[in-house]
């Protein structure tokens, strides 16, 4: 038996949830939809085949065949949406950011927690085939101590206009697309790895908007690893996806969307949708061979219904969406400030108290290694510190 899901959104990203759900598995529905645009259900529904569609969101969380709630909303619609699947005592899956901030974030993880109802945070990018492969990787000690791991999400902007008002969406590129870029990071160097602070700058280069369209960051954890994100609404191009994890025993680069080996020229003649956010549908192009599959929602929804019937966690739950807005709260603080800003984290569930990894490798009794290395002539050159002295010295055989 399938999950019976209520959609709560019927635009842009709703169908991509619903492609993926009625598609994975094929034993899940969507039964009822919600919009808040009577015309915009109607085509969700008779696209879908939905038997049920309204423009009352509570009529949808609470539909009697109901068991599990998607939100595909706008940012300031989550927390309304949350607490009536409380209500109602329905399990809820959110798509990203949770909230606009740490605080809406929390007040939404206490409600769930509180009416011990299952809940989901819809970070697709954790979940893609090669993010998942990396962090395999990555957990078995393949690249060794993590030292920086660095995610960037660019793009022309946004698909609806909620997304350009401050107020609705809480933020701009920060929020939409960092949130992705900081659980990459926090997943690659530990989610039990407490973020420290944040340096961040943003600006507003190219919309007439209120909020960032473009900003990088540096986040501190407690261990020194260093998490990056580069986010913008003005590159120009199409969708770029890329993420980059090194640690002391190696290196891995992904490039997850934009140069994906697939490559295709057109004069345009026929050609219509190619792939998220391309600019263009003539000259050379870089279509995605699955979308659903390739961008994580079919591995998304996967985890998540396997994990209502398996009576477990998620492997994103609302807790991560709360540190995720914790941190973006904090990236925010340092764009105004200038500075470093603390990460404010009024729950925290992992480590305490971790210690900076050891940077000295022994080599022999008297001497550290810095670098060991072939040379083109075919002697091997050490690179050594004396324990003693602290001198660095250079022996070549």
């Amino acid at each position: 038996m399938g999950r019976k899901i209520a959609m709560l959104g019927s635009g842009f990203i709703g169908r991509f949830y619903a492609d993926s759900i009625h598609g994975q598995r094929s034993k899940d529905r969507i039964v009822s939809v919600y919009s808040r645009r009577e015309e915009s259900a109607k085509k969700f529904a008779a696209d879908y085949n939905t038997p049920h569609w309204t423009v009352e969101m509570e009529e949808a969380i609470n539909h009697p065949e109901v068991d599990v709630v998607c939100i595909a909303l706008p940012n300031n619609l989550h927390e309304a949406a949350v607490l009536a699947c409380c209500k109602a005592k329905k399990a809820v899956i959110c798509t990203k950011p949770l909230g606009r901030n740490a605080q809406e974030a929390k007040r939404m993880l206490e409600a769930v927690e509180k009416a011990g109802i299952f809940h989901g945070y819809m970070e697709d990018l954790v979940y893609t085939p090669k993010f998942s492969k990396a962090l395999q990787s990555v957990q078995a000690g393949a690249l060794g101590r993590i030292l920086w791991a660095k995610s960037r999400e660019t793009h022309p902007g946004p698909h609806s206009e909620w997304f350009w008002d401050k107020e609705q969406a809480g933020g701009g590129c920060i929020l939409d697309l960092g949130c992705h870029c900081v659980e990459i990071g926090r997943s690659f160097i530990g989610k039990d790895i407490r973020p420290v602070e944040v340096m961040c700058w943003a600006d507003t280069q190219v919309k007439p908007i209120d909020a960032e369209d473009h900003a990088i960051g540096l986040i501190r954890y407690e261990n020194g690893a260093i998490g990056q994100f580069e986010v913008s609404w003005t590159f120009r191009g199409g969708l770029d996806l890329r993420d980059e994890v090194m640690g002391t025993e190696g290196t891995i680069w992904l490039n997850s969307f934009l140069r994906t080996g697939f490559d295709m020229f057109t004069t345009g003649k026929g050609a219509d949708y190619v792939a998220e956010k391309a600019e263009s549908n003539s000259g050379w192009l870089f279509p995605v061979g699955d979308e659903l599959n390739d961008l994580g929602y079919n591995h998304m929804f996967a985890d998540m219904f396997n994990a209502i019937e398996q009576n477990k966690q998620p492997r994103e739950t609302f807790y991560d969406g709360y540190v995720v807005n914790a941190i973006l709260d904090a990236a925010y603080k340092s764009a105004a400030s200038k500075q470093w800003e603390p990460v404010q984290l009024e729950v925290w569930r992992g480590q305490e108290g971790v210690a900076k990894g050891n940077t000295l490798v022994e080599y022999d009794e008297h001497h550290y290694l810095i670098k060991e290395e072939k040379t083109h002539f075919g002697s091997t050159k050490l690179i050594l510190k004396e324990k003693q002295s602290g001198k660095i010295v250079e022996i070549t055989r």
